[in-house]
């Protein structure tokens, strides 16, 4: 069963456009020592609409160079036509990843028994499990008549990632399908409702905010595994801010890419190009995020932070278990740095 917090990772750019595989590589490297449970290159907060098919299955083989195993991939193959997602979901198999993504068909709107026609074929077809991935704000929707059905009938589709941002809606695929099959993988790919999705029965999510603290997601998520729901609750409302600031910045995911930046990774430039406005707008999101993140004790971010908020030159000292910290390459440990996020959250609430 796919579960746990998978990583939809950004794909860096250098200054000619092209993608900055070095940094892609270093990021790879630390999202895996941050301690997520999987990576999920290829979806939208990787901009995959943004690169040709050959640079998307790049991504994929250097996602899994870097990888070498220690985590799963799950792949987006959101390509436009059956054949190249056949052809994309051969290479995603042979480079090892345990799944493909794969959305309705976008652009054109089609039929609800044509959107099921098309995932029976490919069912019958991939070298691969499939992971349904209802996103209805970018493509067509997946209807949940159509989901049980394929869940039921199809062994090679395993689930589902449901970003449509509809609560009652996966609250109904998980009492619809998980009875009849308990293997069916129900993924929820909305940060703002990851902890009541989990407490109502999810599997995990594809968590954009889990490539910019993977510290925080992963806190609360073993938080909730392990039984601490007033923790995890806790961490899951002083999220918002943060997440809320990312998601509707300038043009998705520019929010996220950024944070990112302010994490200490160079992003580049997104392909999208941006209005003189928001460019604008765009550097006061990102002395925000910078602010938020350093007063959540990252202190990469502290130098793009000039707001002269009080937690810049009168934040209360560090707690003892802080301070007992033995700094390392990646800075202090990631169980220290979230208590000092909870800490800091809770002294500027």
């Amino acid at each position: 069963m796919i579960s746990g917090i998978y990583t939809p990772n950004l794909v860096p750019f250098s200054n000619d456009g092209s993608i900055n595989e070095g940094e892609l590589r270093r990021m790879i490297n630390w999202l895996v020592e941050k301690g997520v449970s999987g990576l999920y290159p290829n979806g939208s907060t990787g901009e995959f609409i943004r690169l040709s098919f050959e640079e998307r299955k790049r991504v994929i083989k250097i996602v899994a160079e870097e990888t070498r195993g220690r985590i799963p991939i799950l792949a987006g193959a959101a390509e436009s036509n059956m054949d190249l997602i056949l052809d994309a979901c051969k290479a995603y198999a042979d480079l090892g990843c345990v799944a493909v993504s794969i959305t309705g068909p976008y652009y054109y709107k089609v039929s609800q028994e044509s959107i099921e026609h098309f995932f029976r074929e490919l069912a019958k077809r991939s070298p691969i499990d499939i992971l349904l991935y209802n996103i209805p704000q970018f493509s067509n929707e997946i209807g949940l008549p159509v989901v049980k059905r394929l869940a039921l009938d199809c062994p090679r589709i395993v689930g589902i990632k449901d970003s449509s941002r509809d609560m009652p809606r996966f609250l109904n695929t998980l009492n619809d399908i998980k009875p009849q099959r308990p293997d069916f993988s129900c993924l929820i790919g909305c940060e703002e409702i990851l902890f009541p999705t989990l407490f109502m029965g999810a599997d995990g999510g594809t968590i954009a905010t889990s490539g910019v603290v993977p510290e925080v997601i992963m806190k609360l998520y073993r938080d909730f595994k392990e039984g601490r729901f007033e923790q995890a609750r806790h961490t899951q409302f002083k999220l918002l801010e943060l997440v809320n600031a990312m998601l509707f910045g300038p043009n998705f995911p520019e929010g996220f890419r950024a944070a990112m930046s302010l994490r200490g990774f160079n992003l580049g430039t997104t392909r999208q190009l941006l209005s003189p406005r928001e460019r604008d707008n765009l550097d006061d999101l990102r002395a925000k995020l910078a602010c938020i993140l350093t007063e959540c004790g990252f202190k990469e971010a502290a130098e793009t932070c000039q707001c002269g908020c009080p937690h810049r030159e009168n934040s209360p000292p560090p707690s003892p278990e802080a301070a007992r910290a033995a700094p390392s390459s990646n800075g202090m440990n990631a169980d220290s740095i979230v208590r000092e996020v909870m800490r800091k959250l809770q002294h500027r609430a």
